[in-house]
């Protein structure tokens, strides 16, 4: 696919399938006797090794005015817990991290993004009355980010917030309410809110290293099914629960209300996977979903293959 040798800091990816026992010697605290996963050749190498992306802790902010380096159109997800200012985390850091840990007014917080699967997810890192530390693996499952956590080493994937190996399989993490938008559009509303700091890490934060990505016919280093449909593998989709809706049809309509949900799409939101400049992507505008009574719901912009993947049994809301 074109521009993909430049993928995660110039490193070609491996296809390497899974294999536990060549892994243990990397992995000596993961219990692979657990496990969720029936076929190890899913879990391939990424390229980078475990840390090789590395996570973010302990993350500074800066008041959302102060700040200059962040184009208009440029994404960031917007986390608002009660009794803390809105925080804005720009995907311009979490492309090269894919991994924020912090804490919100005393809530703990794993803020994910999966630029492979265009993911984009938040959790609470609370388990069993213990606070998980999540690193990135270097391991891939259906192009998605498989996570660690540094306790047990379990891992965990992305796209689900579920441990599928080790000793904490079959947990699932809280995920809590978050959403994609513009740096326009979370200062237009938040001018007292707080944006994550530049790290401390030399990336070339505001460029895409996966230009041409989210155009491209085929998923990186993905040789499962294409989604139905006729809906292309890199369309984006919204998740709720199991339920997807096509992206386009939500643009077009403007609002959809459905199974219990308001889905609402405004423009001015750059894609992160188009052009160089992450700034100047095409406009694929931003989502909130919300429930009956107008409170943010859990949802998920990703691509289609990927939802197709780890919900194949999921529901495609076609509105026809």
């Amino acid at each position: 696919m074109k521009h993909l040798a430049a993928l995660i800091l110039g490193l070609w990816a491996s296809t390497a399938a899974a294999d536990p026992a060549r892994w243990e010697g990397e992995w000596p605290q993961t219990d692979f006797s657990k496990t969720s996963i029936s076929d190890w050749s899913e879990i391939i190498s990424g390229g980078p090794p475990k840390d090789g992306i590395p996570a973010l802790e302990s993350a500074q902010f800066l008041p959302a005015s102060s700040e200059t380096r962040i184009a208009p159109r440029e994404p960031v997800i917007t986390v608002e817990i009660e009794g803390a200012k809105p925080r804005a985390y720009p995907i311009r850091y979490l492309t090269w991290h894919e991994i924020v840990n912090d804490s919100v007014n005393g809530r703990p917080i794993a803020v994910t993004f999966c630029p492979l699967c265009n993911s984009a997810l938040v959790f609470d890192r609370r388990v069993g009355g213990r606070v998980l530390d999540f690193g990135v693996s270097g391991k891939l499952r259906h192009s998605d980010m498989v996570m660690y956590d540094r306790q047990t080493e379990s891992w965990w994937q992305q796209a689900e917030g579920r441990a599928i190996v080790g000793t904490l399989t079959g947990t699932e993490l809280r995920h809590l309410p978050s959403w994609l938008e513009s740096w326009a559009d979370f200062t237009a509303r938040n001018p007292d809110g707080l944006v994550m700091a530049e790290p401390s890490y030399n990336r070339a934060y505001g460029r895409n290293p996966y230009r041409g990505y989210d155009s491209s016919a085929k998923p990186f280093l993905y040789d499962g099914r294409q989604p139905p449909h006729g809906i292309a593998p890199l369309e984006r989709v919204v998740r709720v629960g199991e339920r997807a809706w096509r992206l386009k049809r939500l643009a077009e309509a403007g609002e959809v209300r459905e199974s219990g949900v308001t889905i609402s799409w405004q423009p001015g939101q750059a894609s992160a996977l188009d052009s160089s400049a992450i700034g100047q992507g095409r406009d694929v505008g931003s989502i909130r979903v919300r429930d009956g009574a107008g409170r943010d719901l859990p949802h998920d912009v990703m691509f289609a293959f990927a939802f197709d993947a780890f919900w194949p049994d999921g529901i495609w809301m076609l509105g026809r």
